[in-house]
């Protein structure tokens, strides 16, 4: 229901990139230059500045903007008030996720909502948790989920499930016959990291910290910027590496990998929900976010996924 031209221009202003908002908003760069083209021709008037490398709100666009937004939420709020009588949801939710979230967690939450709200489109944006705030406070994206600490950031925060990091290491290492292991070993075994401004190393750097270890003192073989990519480093004996629980599940199943906790203590962090608190959200993200607190989660890890 809402007017297509200004989300455009919104999420242009917001991202300050063309090329940006044509991967939010799932359109193509041209189709949307024609977008605020097409704005531009309504009000006779250049709404951005293109003259540098980043793309800037003329004064004409700041006002623009401004009203742009109250439309929108004018329309969130329609939505939410007719849909909350009708109990129909529908629309698009777009959410951001760091990357052990958004990849291992949520695509079986959204597989199970869309069951029973097959009319609501879902669009996931998967980064670190820095570009997921990023996003947020942008106004890209109508949700976050994170996870590290983000206490220091002005949004809404709400912790949504607690997580374990765990060790993992090659089927055929010879670590692989213990079920635990001392964190004082560390230094030892060649580690594989994720990189700066992941949640992952933030929580693993401050177990480190609290044992009295330090990054600087490990024998750190790879640092990697995927999941993914760690896991088949690992795999293929690299080194070991500490990931979330929910990032293994099919490797533990298949056998490729063994999981191994830490005598000392747990490696938990939390996974948390992250919200504006000027945005005004539509009855069908509330919808999803009742789904999204109430999904059995512990269940859900306990089940191994199909080989």
């Amino acid at each position: 229901m809402e007017d297509h031209k200004l989300k455009v221009f919104c999420t242009v202003a917001d991202t300050k990139s063309f090329s940006k908002a044509s991967e939010v908003i799932h359109l193509t760069q041209p189709a949307v230059s024609l977008q605020i083209q097409a704005l531009e021709e309504i009000f006779e008037t250049k709404l951005f500045d293109r003259s540098s490398n980043t793309v800037a709100l003329t004064p004409a666009g700041e006002i623009l903007y401004k009203y742009a937004k109250e439309i929108l939420g004018l329309y969130a709020n329609a939505e939410r008030a007719v849909g909350g009588i009708t109990g129909l949801v529908k629309g698009s939710i777009t959410i951001g996720a760091s990357t052990t979230i958004g990849n291992y967690l949520l695509p079986l939450v959204i597989a199970e909502f869309r069951k029973t709200n097959s009319k609501t489109k879902i669009h996931l944006l998967v980064g670190n948790s820095k570009r997921i705030i990023e996003l947020l406070k942008g106004g890209v994206i109508d949700l976050g989920l994170v996870e590290g600490e983000v206490l220091r950031y002005k949004l809404a925060i709400e912790k949504l499930v607690p997580d374990e990091l765990t060790l993992i290491v090659s089927s055929k290492h010879p670590l692989a016959k213990l079920s635990e292991i001392s964190i004082l070993d560390l230094p030892k075994l060649p580690l594989i990291f994720r990189e700066e401004g992941s949640g992952t190393r933030q929580v693993i750097e401050y177990y480190f910290q609290k044992n009295g270890l330090s990054p600087l003192n490990m024998n750190i073989t790879a640092i990697l910027g995927s999941t993914e990519a760690i896991k088949g480093a690992v795999e293929s004996g690299i080194g070991v590496a500490i990931v979330s629980r929910w990032a293994v599940r099919r490797e533990v199943n298949y056998g490729t990998i063994k999981m191994l906790k830490f005598k000392e203590c747990e490696f938990l962090r939390d996974f948390s929900l992250l919200f504006n608190r000027n945005t005004v959200s539509t009855y069908s993200v509330d919808t999803f976010l009742t789904f999204l607190k109430k999904f059995p989660y512990n269940k859900a890890l306990e089940t191994s996924p199909e080989p």
